[in-house]
């Protein structure tokens, strides 16, 4: 039997949700590939921000033999939806957001929230209709 995985600390949410093919062979999409929060993440760190293993993996919070499989699945994935013209959809995955992140419900962004208030307000559209996000297991 498999260990439970570990959660991943995950700096910040992402901006979309996912990514559709263009082109002739679009249409004939078949479904979706799911990039885990983990995956994109170690995708961003590594690939982005160009920091080596080591550092990536001490701020996710696994080992950095872990992150390496993480980043290894992440590639798959991605080089299977580039290959096959097939939806990518960013979500689930054990993970944790540091801080405090929300969703607002009305124009669909993603905050934080440094001060401590009483009352949450998208910085964006002033909707108090917001959901906090403390673990992948909710929609972003």
């Amino acid at each position: 039997m498999p260990r439970t995985r570990r959660c991943c600390n995950v700096q910040m949410p992402p901006r979309v949700k996912g990514f559709l093919p263009m082109g002739f062979y679009a249409s004939e999409i078949s479904d979706p590939v799911i990039l885990h929060l983990d995956e994109f993440e170690s995708i961003r760190l590594l690939d982005k921000e160009h920091m080596n293993q080591a550092d990536a993996a001490l701020l996710m919070n696994v080992s950095r033999p872990t992150l390496t499989r993480i980043y290894e699945r992440a590639r798959q994935k991605i080089a299977q939806a580039l290959t096959e013209a097939r939806q990518i959809l960013i979500e689930g995955g054990n993970t944790m957001f540091v801080g405090e992140w929300y969703c607002c419900s009305k124009c669909c962004s993603n905050f934080n929230i440094t001060v401590h208030q009483k009352t949450i307000i998208c910085p964006l559209c002033s909707n108090t209709d917001v959901v906090k996000l403390n673990n992948s297991n909710q929609e972003i």
